[in-house]
């Protein structure tokens, strides 16, 4: 019995020492800011970084990038991109974060994401064409992931938006690497 009391142990203290780690690492991950890509860019980098993420693309061949998310996370709409004829492919890294890739409904996707966590396409089981634009997710997930949806409600993302815009004035980092913040001005002090 004591034995498996020390594993036990063991185990949490270990866990309790990752999450502290992860922490730490993305504080000085943070540090390097990334600026948010435009929205007709093909290849994109994005970071939520104990912050939260909202992009919408509308390339006219995107070739997908990487998405790191750590302690942070949110939505990264596809709708509007079409795909390059050779397909994508979007690199997950998320530690305790995570969101949703909004997709069309026709898309392909396939998935390869290891780790505690991972990626599920949330879409209805229905046959899709071969031929139809194909996207492959690969990466790891520590205790996060992503969810593949083909629609989100507005008023969801609208709220992304403010909490967004919330987070930038109030956290100077994030004013200078998030786009959605420096789109609409701040409304001010409610009334």
């Amino acid at each position: 019995m004591r034995i498996i009391r020390r594993l036990f142990t063991l185990f949490w203290t270990g866990l309790v020492l990752a999450m502290v780690l992860g922490a730490i690492g993305a504080l000085a991950a943070r540090r390097r800011i990334v600026p948010a890509p435009a929205v007709d860019a093909d290849d994109v980098e994005l970071r939520a970084i104990f912050e939260p993420l909202h992009f919408e693309s509308h390339a006219t061949a995107f070739r997908g990038g990487t998405i790191e998310c750590w302690y942070g996370g949110g939505v990264i709409d596809l709708r509007q991109a079409r795909l390059d004829p050779a397909g994508a492919r979007l690199d997950v890294r998320t530690v305790f974060g995570g969101g949703q890739i909004i997709v069309p409904e026709a898309w392909n996707i396939s998935t390869g994401v290891i780790g505690i966590g991972g990626v599920g396409d949330s879409r209805s089981r229905v046959p899709r064409d071969p031929g139809a634009p194909h996207l492959t997710i690969g990466g790891y997930a520590m205790f996060g992931g992503f969810a593949v949806m083909s629609d989100v409600p507005e008023d969801e993302l609208r709220g992304l938006d403010e909490q967004i815009r919330r987070w930038a004035r109030h956290d100077p980092v994030a004013s200078l690497g998030n786009a959605a913040a420096e789109t609409e001005p701040d409304p001010g002090p409610a009334s």
